[in-house]
């Protein structure tokens, strides 16, 4: 592989300027990658994200805490929880139903918070975790990603 860098960088030409190349980068991608094993007691461990979303803000700050807490205490890999953008849907109407009179106007909104928490950890543990009293207003999706 040296010679062959070398060669690529021949062809480059002379007035290119390459300052700094990280020789343990380059080997890593000629490096064979550790397959887990199959057996019985082998657990696959699956890339997780749970997306929270809820109106009330202090309920879904309590269900982020309480699984962040749940998956320290099994000694999981946890990220998060990672705070979305807030969505705000608004909706202006006019008070009078007839249309007449003042020209008074209601303005109502809505907002959706969302929250992400990335694990790595097997399939059982995470219904383990995801076992807990959830508040109420709270929606939990669960997406597994094994890519």
């Amino acid at each position: 592989p040296p010679q062959l860098l070398t060669s690529q960088f021949a062809a480059l030409g002379s007035d290119t300027c390459i300052t700094r190349v990280s020789y343990s980068y380059i080997m890593a991608a000629y490096t064979k990658k550790e397959v887990p094993p199959m057996g019985d007691d082998a657990q696959v461990v699956h890339r997780i994200r749970i997306t929270l979303t809820s109106r009330n803000v202090k309920n879904l700050e309590k269900v982020c805490a309480d699984l962040k807490k749940g998956a320290l205490d099994k000694k999981l890999n946890v990220s998060g929880p990672v705070r979305m953008p807030t969505k705000i849907l608004r909706i202006t109407t006019r008070k009078a139903p007839s249309g007449e009179g003042t020209n008074t106007w209601d303005r109502f909104e809505m907002r959706i918070h969302k929250r992400l928490i990335d694990l790595h950890a097997p399939s059982e543990v995470v219904k383990q975790i995801t076992s807990i009293s959830i508040e109420p207003g709270v929606e939990v999706d669960v997406t597994i990603n094994d890519r």
